[in-house]
């Protein structure tokens, strides 16, 4: 597969993915002056005559990211956008193109990949994004999917992971862990049909749930309510891989430390409810679940009348000093190091 074969190899679950990424570009340089931020943020930024653009690029797979045992193909092609998009927004830019690549099998007529397409251009026209290219191949591994999305942003307004400081406030939009317990139902619903495919699920009491899992949204209006309340973020990124992960990225990159506090995280209803159900924590959750496309961003403490009461946003923590390190400040008031336990797609299996 590849030169020196007889050498020790080191698998790809010890380093995890993010590990994997920082190990690959450790040693990549940056030369061109137009180059402004490459890896290590959620978009890359460029400066081409004076403009910023933003670029991020994500793959879907089948079998890891989604199971079309309970994706809809156009609620698919809606989500792949999405999720990228939501990049671009978590930079405080905005959204211009993207550019979809797919690998499919001859599993896939061409009626279901137009089915995808339908769910691809409903996204770009409510989020006013052009698809602008991309490729297609034969795949013998099931459906894969990558997307490219641009963007646009002024470049003292450019919200990087990098510019957190101690006592700047946590800043969360929405509400966490719904997509990751819409998951959960989905999954439970697979195993009764396996077993018996007579059954027919009752999923109305968990449709903002499976809502959150199979047609996500991106938190688009986020950039512009905070140039109307006259708040630049000093720090930003989107929740995709777990409350817990996203923390630990903006503190690493900022250099300091973080209390958060768990009587501050929002949580639906009806997580709270099918957390009980499926006799799970919901803290754990809100920390772990991922995939709920909000964005986590810090503010300075003098903007806090600013956003204080907002419906769309909520504070749950602040930061510290890096020395104090991550923490959980629990409801009984227990202070509990912060551990990444979210999305990972390179670790072994169980």
């Amino acid at each position: 597969m590849f030169e020196n074969s007889q050498e020790s190899r080191t698998n790809l679950s010890e380093l995890g993915e993010f590990g994997l990424i920082d190990h690959l570009t450790k040693d990549i340089k940056i030369k061109l002056p137009s180059t402004i931020k490459g890896v290590g943020d959620d978009a890359a930024v460029m400066n081409y005559e004076g403009k910023e653009t933003l670029v991020s690029t994500d793959f879907l797979i089948e079998g890891v990211h989604f199971d079309l045992a309970y994706m809809p193909l156009k609620h698919l092609g809606y989500k792949a956008v999405i999720v990228n998009l939501s990049d671009i927004y978590a930079m405080n830019g905005t959204a211009t193109q993207v550019i979809i690549s797919i690998a499919v099998s001859n599993r896939f007529p061409v009626e279901a990949l137009e089915e995808f397409y339908a769910g691809v251009q409903l996204a770009a026209k409510i989020y006013n994004v052009d698809v602008v290219g991309g490729d297609t191949t034969s795949s013998t591994s099931g459906f894969i999917i990558s997307v490219t999305a641009l963007g646009i942003a002024e470049k003292e307004k450019i919200a990087y992971r990098s510019g957190g400081k101690p006592n700047d406030l946590l800043v969360v939009t929405g509400d966490l862990g719904a997509a990751y317990m819409g998951l959960q139902v989905l999954e439970r619903e697979k195993e009764v049909f396996k077993a018996n495919p007579n059954a027919q699920p009752d999923l109305d009491q968990y449709t903002y749930l499976i809502e959150r899992q199979l047609k996500p949204e991106a938190r688009k209006d986020i950039s512009e309510m905070l140039r109307q309340l006259d708040i630049q973020p000093t720090s930003m990124i989107d929740i995709s891989d777990g409350l817990s992960s996203e923390i630990i990225h903006l503190c690493k990159s900022s250099k300091t430390g973080m209390n958060l506090f768990e009587e501050k995280i929002p949580l639906d209803p009806a997580v709270i409810s099918v957390c009980e159900e499926f006799d799970i924590d919901s803290t754990t959750i809100a920390l772990s679940g991922g995939e709920d496309y909000e964005l986590l961003f810090t503010i300075p403490q003098s903007d806090f009348d600013k956003i204080k009461g907002n419906p769309n946003m909520s504070i749950i923590g602040h930061m510290t000093e890096e020395s104090e390190g991550i923490h959980l400040i629990t409801r009984a008031n227990q202070k509990l190091p912060i551990i990444a336990r979210g999305w990972n797609s390179l670790k072994e299996e169980d």
